[in-house]
């Protein structure tokens, strides 16, 4: 019964290859849930402009003012990860 099954040799090139594929999953992941993220607090932004009346010029709040700088660290983390990914496969 062993004989029937065929392994895959172990090598330094599978291992490396492996880890790659399961980086980009993680990153793709990390991205799309990301891009998830960024929209859930644009919609809750929206959501407190309007129920208040006002635009975002008007008189920012702390609550304004913490969503935009969540939304600034997400999109610079975003960034950091598409650039990672992008690097990943030039590598290849």
């Amino acid at each position: 019964m062993a004989a029937s099954r065929r392994k895959r040799p172990n090598s330094i090139g599978n291992l490396l290859g492996d880890v790659l594929d399961d980086t980009k999953d993680l990153v793709d992941d990390l991205v799309d849930r990301a891009k998830d993220a960024e929209s859930d607090m644009r919609r809750a932004a929206r959501r407190v402009v309007d129920s208040r009346g006002r635009s975002l010029d008007d008189e920012p709040d702390e609550e304004i003012d913490s969503l935009k700088a969540a939304l600034d660290d997400l999109t610079a983390k975003v960034n950091r990860l598409a650039n990672l990914q992008a690097e990943g496969e030039k590598r290849r």
